[in-house]
């Protein structure tokens, strides 16, 4: 089959790989009908090491079920399922808490032998656990934000979740990725009334103030601080939803969040300390946030969607067919994409 390798910074090829096969009695076989380009994938795009071997890469799709091992209950060959970007048991001590990134028998996609999910097809492990039925047709227009599920609306909510968002909170959300604005869509989901998304970039903040955002903050740095400082008379936001992961990011969510609030961070830092100084301490700032366990909020999700209360897949404003995948890479390493869907 065909898959997605990635050989060093900017060198992302489709080449041949050998065909998944059941090698475990708990694994499924998924033929892969949409996967996507993640942020975090643009980490090594831009900064990986040559490599002649090359690595696999992707670990967001959704497919249809080909074949199922003998340990594998609940789906039958011909079922539409989605996998989380990590995949695990969903029974062990770990996963019973909500914690499935945490999984003692579980893993990630692409690496030790796994396929990674921008290919023609997958074995997931630990399938039983992993997989989510989708009840619609290969072909819905309910497939984009079903996609979503995989990672990135998940990841959003569970910023808004464990920042404990809800009626009575105010929210500034830091960033106008695709994560931004599922952290947006997420905070409005839980009845916050006044959501500041900072970011310039006018389409995607466009797209914000779709999701339920109330102000949009364009200015960077200690200026950017200062409009919301203004918007909340001075006082800042109860919950500040860290989407970047970069250090000018946390440093401003510690800048405009409220004494007594919460900065939950989901954006993979790319940094390596904390600037939680004598200021954050004295404000009784709460730190939260970390890898969303996304299999921990799909069935939870998945009744909005379906029932079109909401739409995390507009945040996809491209698609590309496996071929031009290196082409969707450009285009969000370039910005000229916010995300981008890839076709088997």
């Amino acid at each position: 089959m065909r898959a997605t390798i990635i050989h060093g910074a900017g060198d992302i090829r489709v080449e041949n790989v050998p065909d998944p096969h059941l090698r475990e009695p708990t694994d499924a076989l998924v033929r892969v009908v949409q996967a996507c380009i993640c942020g975090s994938d643009l980490w090594p795009y831009r900064s990986m090491p040559r490599s002649e071997a090359g690595e696999r890469i992707g670990h967001e799709f959704l497919g249809i079920v080909e074949d199922l091992g003998p340990e594998v209950s609940g789906f039958r060959k011909g079922d539409l399922v989605v996998a989380p970007f990590v995949w695990a048991d969903n029974t062990c001590d770990f996963c019973s808490e909500g914690l499935q990134t945490s999984c003692r028998h579980g893993g990630l996609w692409a690496s030790d032998g796994i396929d990674g999910g921008q290919g023609e097809a997958v074995r997931v492990p630990q399938a039983q656990g992993t997989l989510v039925r989708l009840p619609v047709a290969e072909d819905s227009a309910l497939l984009p934000s079903l996609l979503s599920l995989s990672d990135v609306f998940p990841t959003g909510y569970h910023c808004a979740h464990t920042a404990g968002v809800n009626p009575r909170t105010t929210v500034t959300v830091i960033g106008d990725g695709a994560v931004g604005l599922s952290a947006v869509l997420a905070a409005k989901r839980l009845g916050a009334e006044r959501i500041i998304l900072m970011g310039h970039h006018k389409g995607r903040t466009d797209l914000g103030v779709e999701f339920g955002a109330t102000d949009v903050i364009a200015e960077r740095g200690e200026e950017g601080v200062e409009k919301v400082r203004d918007l909340t008379g001075g006082d800042g936001t109860h919950a500040v939803l860290e989407c970047v992961g970069l250090l000018p990011a946390i440093e401003a969510a510690f800048a405009v969040v409220r004494d007594g609030g919460v900065v939950s961070r989901v954006g993979a830092p790319q940094y390596p300390a904390v600037p939680m100084d004598f200021s954050v301490f004295m404000g009784n700032v709460t730190l939260t946030g970390g890898v969303a366990p996304a299999r921990a909020y799909i069935e939870e999700l998945l009744p909005d969607i379906l029932e079109g209360r909401i739409e995390p897949g507009k945040v996809f404003d491209r698609s590309v067919d496996l071929d031009d995948v290196a082409d969707g890479y450009r285009a969000m390493a370039a910005r000229e994409a916010l995300k981008v869907i890839v076709r088997p």
